[in-house]
């Protein structure tokens, strides 16, 4: 927990080192103060409100205990089991079976599931979902997560307002020169930043954490085989508010191909199966 607040604090300031540098390449010294507010306002707004950046990427809207009673009744026990405060519920429209966490810190995290992953799941899989999405809460994962995710929505945002206002007066065929190459810089920079902020093996931790505090490492498992065949049957398409949130997700959204890929930061399935089956006493 207390790596993940100083990667957090280092990609904070890594964001705003590469915007002071903008600022005084582009505008001396009055670009240099523009880019000091520019800079504290993009890390305010991505510590602050990455969760409701997240949410809002995947249309996510918050639902009662009247609307959604067996999910909440399973997010309450697991709380309650773990000790620690009970996030709010959130479900998204998609379609695709997936579910992420986000927030600063447990107090102020939220649990989000898609209505596909609803309908796909029995309730003993959607226990082990959950108790995966708990243990990025706990193990603080979400803050760095969702840190990463709110920056890179940032940077992707600046490579198309680039488009926009990159070219000159007189350009009638399409985005200027200058606006083309900063889209094709800001969108790699936006995923090599996610990239240098999330660990691959954050998804096995949270595997086992979450099989832990169900003591159903195998609901896991099946879980994570539906939700796999799911996310091929109805793969996202790779816009940029949700390239920038998809390694929030317990699974890659994308087909694994095209821009989605630079964004991955999801193991292997099979490798995670594995690995919660082993926790149950099976041998390969």
């Amino acid at each position: 927990m207390h790596h993940n607040g100083l990667r957090t604090a280092a990609l904070l300031g890594v964001m705003s080192a590469l915007i002071l540098a903008a600022g005084a390449w582009l505008g001396g010294g009055g670009g240099l103060r523009l880019a000091v507010g520019a800079a504290l306002l993009v890390n305010g707004a991505a510590y602050l409100f990455s969760d409701r950046i997240a949410l809002s990427a995947m249309r996510a809207r918050p639902v009662s205990e009247v609307e959604q009673p067996a999910l909440y009744r399973i997010v309450r026990e697991l709380s309650t089991d773990a000790r620690q405060p009970m996030p709010r519920i959130h479900v998204s429209p998609t379609m695709q079976p997936n579910a992420f966490a986000t927030g600063r810190n447990p107090r102020r995290a939220s649990i989000c599931v898609t209505y596909g992953l609803l309908r796909l799941l029995d309730e003993r899989e959607l226990r082990g979902v959950v108790a995966h999405e708990l243990a990025h809460v706990y193990n603080r994962d979400v803050l760095i997560s969702s840190v990463a995710a709110a920056l890179a929505t940032i940077i992707t945002y600046c490579s198309y307002i680039a488009v926009f206002f990159g070219g000159s007066a007189d350009d009638d065929d399409g985005p200027g020169l200058v606006g083309a190459l900063l889209m094709m810089i800001l969108g790699p920079v936006a995923a090599g930043m996610i990239q240098m902020a999330i660990s691959r093996s954050r998804e096995f931790q949270a595997d086992e954490c979450g099989a832990r505090l169900t003591g159903d490492p195998l609901g896991l498992a099946s879980a994570l085989r539906k939700i796999e065949m799911g996310v091929r049957r109805l793969p996202l398409p790779e816009q940029s508010r949700l390239t920038s949130a998809s390694h929030l997700m317990i699974a890659n959204p994308f087909r694994g191909a095209g821009v989605g890929r630079l964004f991955a930061t999801h193991p292997d399935t099979a490798a995670r199966v594995a690995r919660l089956e082993s926790m149950a006493g099976y041998r390969r």
